[in-house]
């Protein structure tokens, strides 16, 4: 059991299903991707990471993109393309997909994966 495994069995969470859904999608966008617990929540790397769920308040679930655990000096400016309107951006290089419930997580699915196919090809040198 990986300490993403760990972290979900002990987690005491309303929208524990749906986050199970969401990492799954995440994990399946790309092979390299890897997974470990950073911020108290699942976290996703290749090389750095560049998405980490917020798991509260507890009544959604948002994954925020990012470009690695540190603020670069000189930010990335990513080019998403998000038809669904599924992001919510904070920053130009930092936005959130926020999820309500299974039936969310199932319909914008498929364009969470696309997205993170989009993000990856452009952290990955």
């Amino acid at each position: 059991m990986n300490a993403v495994d760990t972290f979900m069995a002990q987690l005491d969470h309303p929208l524990k299903a749906e986050i199970e859904a969401v990492r799954s999608i995440i994990l399946a966008s790309d092979p390299r991707i890897r997974e470990s617990v950073k911020w108290n929540a699942p976290s996703f790397l290749i090389e750095d990471h560049f998405a980490t769920f917020k798991l509260r308040p507890a009544e959604t679930i948002q994954v925020v993109f990012h470009t690695g655990a540190k603020k670069k000096a000189e930010p990335l400016r990513m080019a998403i393309d998000d038809p669904t309107g599924l992001l919510s951006w904070v920053a130009e290089d930092r936005c959130l997909a926020t999820f309500t419930g299974m039936p969310d997580v199932q319909e914008r699915g498929p364009a969470l994966k696309r997205i993170v196919e989009q993000w990856v090809g452009q952290i990955v040198t």
